[in-house]
């Protein structure tokens, strides 16, 4: 027989899969604040849909977005008029990332789908001086203070997700339909990793089972 909570948890994913909604968009405003209010050249890395980069074009001359999928990729420049100052392209985060050096590089729901280490790294090496990286990111739950602040984001993330769509039925937003994999690092283990790679690297988890990370180079 099944538990109450495990029914109130299944109805929970069967409201949520019927009122979705972009948790990483809800991160571009606070992404944006990070930022200069006018900056040259702009990486995003791991564009999907293009929403981001769109709205980085707004204060930069140039906005590059790469992501490794063609189809996603497809769609974020069917999405995006021109002129624009944005432009993407199928590219590997790791190996064939525009040169730069770039004044500023997003990297939103993306580092958990690569080497973490290795791909600071090389945004490191991509930066300016002076430039700021800013992810948010995808963690493992691990510690009490995960699973509280999980447990704390259950009825937010339905009251969003029925405003948004007006308590109507929706399919998911084009941002969205791009391929996910679970995160396999715990919170713990990506802070300590980052300000190995990035000494001095401000993390933080946030509400809806995000972190945010952000890194100016000296």
């Amino acid at each position: 027989m099944t538990s109450l909570p495990h029914r109130i948890l299944q109805a929970l994913d069967r409201f949520n899969a019927t009122h979705p909604w972009d948790h990483n968009a809800r991160y571009h405003r606070w992404i944006l604040r990070q930022l200069p209010r006018r900056f040259g050249s702009a990486l995003d890395v791991g564009s999907g849909a293009g929403d981001l980069a769109r709205l980085l074009a707004t204060r930069a001359d140039e906005v590059r977005g790469v992501d490794s999928d063609p189809a996603i990729t497809a769609r974020a420049r069917a999405l995006t008029a021109t002129p624009t100052a944005a432009s993407f392209t199928v590219a590997d985060a790791l190996t064939d990332l525009p040169a730069g050096p770039h004044d500023a590089i997003t990297c939103v729901a993306t580092l958990h789908h690569l080497p973490f280490t290795e791909a600071l790294d090389t945004f490191r090496g991509h930066l300016a001086p002076g430039g700021t990286l800013v992810v948010v990111g995808l963690y493992r739950p691990r510690t009490a203070t995960d699973h509280l602040l999980g447990a704390a984001a259950v009825l937010p993330n339905a009251a969003i997700g029925w405003f948004k769509n007006r308590g109507r039925a929706a399919a998911p937003p084009t941002s969205m339909t791009a391929r996910t994999r679970p995160a396999d690092m715990a919170f713990p283990d990506i802070a300590e990793a980052a300000r190995t790679v990035l000494p001095g690297a401000r993390l933080r988890r946030r509400l809806f089972w995000r972190y945010t990370l952000t890194w100016r180079r000296p």
